[in-house]
This record gives C-alpha cells, structure tokens and sequence, in this order.
C-alpha cells in the first residue's frame, strides 16, 4: 500500500512509523526492554509511541507503571479466557495505593469490548503475554494507528430477532487485520463495528465502518456500508455511500476501505487525519469512487435498512433463540471490576450457562446460554449483588472513560466520580419512567466515554470559583443513535464536580414533570430549548449563571 496524497511534511508519529515498523516493537519489550525497564524505553527515539501497537500507554504517573489493552473481537470471551484475564488483573494491576472506590486489583471494560489492565510493570508484560496467548488472546493493535477491536452486538447468535448472526464476520475481519504489516501503519486508529442486530447496539454511526443489518431486492441479507462516524473533538455520524456488502465480502471491503484510508487519508496534521475527514473532505459519492477503484468485486447499492432503534446494553434477563435457554446481562456501573469478580464470572458462565462470557459496549458483561432451570441458581449467586441484572437505572446507564487516575490527558478523575453520581442519582432521582438513563461521563475532549450519544454528556473541565479552581465538567443532553441518531447539544459549561448531583436532580425532576406520554429523555432534552434547560441547571448550581 503506497501513500498517493501529496505530503509536505509528515507529522512526527509518521515519521517515527516510517523509522522502524511499529510492531516491531514486540520483539524489542520481550528481548531488552523487559529486562532493562523503562529507561531503555526512553532512550529509542519514538518508542513510547510503537508500544502502543502492542497494547501499552504509559500511565500518568509515568515510570514503570503501563496500562495493557486486551483485544477481545466482538466481545466474546471462553470461560478460559476470562479467567486468565481476571487471574493477571488480581496478580498484576496493582499499584503502589489502592482506589478510595474500588480498591486494588481491578480491570476495566471498554466502550470498544476491550479489556484494560493498570499498573503493568514491563518486566511483567512478555510473562503476560505468554498466558493470554495461551487461551487464544492478544493485545496486538489494541491501541495504535492500526484497526482496532472490531465491535459485534453481543447477543449475535442469541437473539431471536436478529437478521443475521455476525461474530463469524467480525472475528473473520479481526483475524485479517491483526498482524497484517500492510496495513498496521494507518494514518490513525481505525474503528470497525459489524453487526445483524437491529438495535444498533454497535453503534454504526460512530465508526470509521460500520456494517449494519440490510436486505437487498433479491432478498439476501448482509449490511449497508457506512463511513467515516466518529467523536472527539469533530463528531461526525458515519456516511451511508450506498453500498451493500454480503457476508463473504465483507473482509474484502473492509481491506479496500482501509487501503482508500492509507493512501488518501491525511499524514501531516495528527488533529485532522481521522478518516472522518477523509470522507468529509471527498463527500460519500467520492469515498464511494475511490472504493470501487480498490474493492475485488463490483459494488451493489445499498439495501433496505433493518436498524430499528438504538438500545446500548442487554442488561437483565433474556430469552435465546435457543429453545429453552436465556442469556443474563450483568450491569458493571462504569465498566471497572475486580478482578475476582471476573474470575467468579467465568466461574457462573461455566457453571451455569455455555461456558462463555459477552462484553457490551456499554461495559457490561453477559452470561449465555443459561437453561431455564438453572436461572434462579445464578440469580442468587453473591456476584448478581454486585453486578445486577437488574440496576437502577443511572447505574444501568453509566459510561465513564479511564480519566486522571491514569490517564495523560484527561481533566478530571471520572471513574469512582461517575459511580458515585449514578448511585446517588438512582437513590433521589425517583421513577424515571425508563430502563436507562445514559450518564456517559469522558475526562477531556477525545469522548472515549461517548458523551455526544448519551442522554446526559458530562465532559472534563475545570472552573473557578471563590475557593479556587476546581474539577468540573460540561453538560450536554439529548444524544442518542439509531432510527434518531443526533448528538447531545452542550447547554452549560463547568459545572463544578461537586454540584453536578444537584443539577442533574434539577434536569430530571423537570423531565419526571413535563415528559409526554412514552417521550424518552433525550427526545425531551430536544424539545426543550436549550436556553431553558441552561437555566434549570444555573438554578441548581450556587451562583451559576
């Protein structure tokens, strides 16, 4: 794959990609690095970066202190395999003090059905590296300018309403992707989701592809082709260019949608090479040219679209396809848990259901499988306590990103802070009328915890106030995907962390008294002017305005 766009000057990441192939690094971390520490690290000019292509940030507190991302397509984990993540967790991901929340020992599930270790020493890493290769497992392109996790509806295969059954095409792209040199070196990172849901529990719309549920005149199934989706700073829903693509090709178009990315995508400015941009920039007939120019097999129009709704999680207790079996989706509130709380989950998968544990989107996990007889057993097992099947729902609906506690870049710590709000929320705020209300809380501006789909979007910032500058964060309400995918509008900055439980009390009791019959929070939050909705959390908040 050859760069075709004219570059002036490339960035510095690209320049150090070009150096030296950034998966080379494996070999660097097991043969020197790991026995040397990190200093060895810091003095390979652009090192620190590579790591990233084996699934290692540096931390914020910086030393020898890693966060290690597990790659795990479409969610789906065996028994085995949870253990083995659970068991490295309770060994490893323990730092010098433990969290005043959640303790020591914890990982953490991803908005992408990864999963996230803290406090990794690189010492440790080949040794861990070794056990999840072991049970099928890898952190390669877990993180980098390279195709990331590759996200499936959770249930694929168990829903009896599905249109199709999409793991199978999923781990078919994850398997192409990973390890393939050709294409591990993209402009930036590239975000797959494949689903045959039609609740949009994959979130189509904000990835860089999204292949959704579709029939097509002749009444195959497979999925329209949407482009280019994405948050940050430049959220963007992902372009529908009229394509149809049957399971069989769906590898292929991918490949061909990366290449259009590699060459044509934007090398110079790290802020503006997302192919968001690159769609932006060519329009979707234009990206949709390009495509034809690479893919194997001619394009087909786009068929009819099956995506219903936007549900998020698969929380509760549900029945299967399979005659006579359920699948249990357990709330993890933010995505953190201890470490012996996942091994008991692999424990419950085998114990219980088939053996299998399913990570969501919205960072839960689900147990399949489960025969009807055996229901009440799991539901009194001591982990159900802990990770409900049935939260309230500020809990049910709670998002938070890694935040300060790791994290380089984040504003504001948002992990134990978001927990601690849902929990507060689903205490006072009374009956909301609805399963979920999605509090999505991100540290700073990259939205790795989605804010601009939830209902409520809390954002990392600071204000001042007369006790000096503070942790706080921006509101925005109204977000969702799906059949009236929009969004959040930002309706009030800096809302000091300390108040925010009061404004969005405020939000909520006056939803809980204008809301229409049936009329979600979002579709109120849109109704609404924002001027008003600003106002009722400056009434809430001490001396806002």
């Amino acid at each position: 794959m050859q760069f075709l766009r004219e570059h002036k000057k490339l960035n510095k990441v690209e320049q150090i990609k070009l150096e030296r192939h950034p998966l080379d690094v494996r070999d660097a971390v097991i043969e020197r690095y790991s026995k040397e520490g990190p200093a060895s690290i810091a003095s390979v000019d652009g090192e620190q970066e590579r790591l990233k292509w084996v699934g290692l940030y540096p931390q914020r507190q910086g030393g020898d202190a890693f966060m290690l991302r597990v790659k795990v397509p479409g969610g789906r984990l065996t028994s085995a395999q949870a253990r083995e993540i659970g068991r490295i967790a309770h060994e490893h991901a323990r730092g010098p003090y433990p969290n005043p929340v959640f303790g020591d020992g914890f990982l953490d599930i991803t908005t992408r059905q990864d999963v996230q270790l803290h406090w990794i020493r690189i010492g440790a890493v080949p040794e861990i590296w070794r056990r999840l290769e072991s049970v099928g497992l890898t952190t390669v392109q877990a993180c980098g300018d390279s195709a990331r996790n590759v996200l499936c509806c959770p249930v694929s295969g168990l829903d009896a309403d599905e249109v199709l059954d999409a793991y199978p095409v999923a781990r078919a792209i994850s398997e192409y992707f990973t390890g393939n040199r050709e294409y591990a070196n993209l402009p930036r990172k590239f975000k797959m989701s494949v689903t045959g849901c039609r609740e949009d529990c994959a979130q189509a719309e904000i990835n860089d592809i999204g292949l959704a549920p579709a029939r097509a005149p002749d009444g195959s199934v497979g999925f329209n082709v949407r482009v280019g989706g994405g948050l940050g700073d430049g959220p963007r829903m992902a372009s529908d260019i009229d394509v149809f693509v049957r399971p069989e090709q769906a590898v292929e178009l991918t490949r061909a949608i990366a290449q259009v990315y590699g060459e044509l995508g934007d090398r110079e400015n790290r802020w503006t090479c997302r192919m968001r941009y690159l769609v932006h920039e060519l329009g979707p007939e234009g990206f949709r040219e390009e495509l034809a120019k690479r893919a194997s097999f001619p394009l087909e129009p786009a068929g009819e679209d099956l995506t219903r709704r936007y549900r998020g999680d698969h929380v509760g207790v549900h029945r299967q396809k399979q005659e006579g079996l359920y699948y249990v989706g357990l709330n993890v509130t933010v995505g953190r848990m201890a470490s012996e709380s996942f091994v008991e989950a692999a424990r419950l998968a085998e114990e219980y259901g088939s053996g299998e544990v399913r990570l969501t989107t919205d960072q839960n996990l689900i147990l399949p499988g489960v025969p009807e007889e055996r229901l009440s057993g799991l539901l009194e097992e001591p982990l159900l306590g802990v990770h409900s099947p049935n939260p309230g729902p500020f809990e049910r609906g709670a998002v938070a990103c890694t935040g300060n506690e790791f994290c380089r870049f984040a504003i504001v710590e948002t992990k134990a802070r978001a927990y601690q709000l849902a929990k507060y929320m689903d205490e006072h705020a009374g009956d909301v009328g609805q399963e979920a209300i999605r509090v999505h809380f991100s540290g700073c501006s990259a939205s790795c915890a989605q804010p601009q789909i939830a209902d409520i979007g809390l954002r990392g910032e600071t204000a001042k106030t007369l006790d000096g500058i503070v942790e706080a964060m921006d509101v925005g309400l109204g977000g969702s995907l799906g059949h009236d995918a929009a969004f959040i509008d930002w309706v009030r900055g800096a809302v000091p962390a300390t108040e925010a439980p009061a404004a969005l009390l405020a939000l909520v009791g006056r939803y809980r008294s204008e809301a229409r019959e049936g009329e979600l929070f979002h579709e109120w939050c849109r109704r609404v002017p924002n001027t008003d909705l600003r106002d009722t959390i400056n009434g809430a908040v001490r001396g806002g305005s």
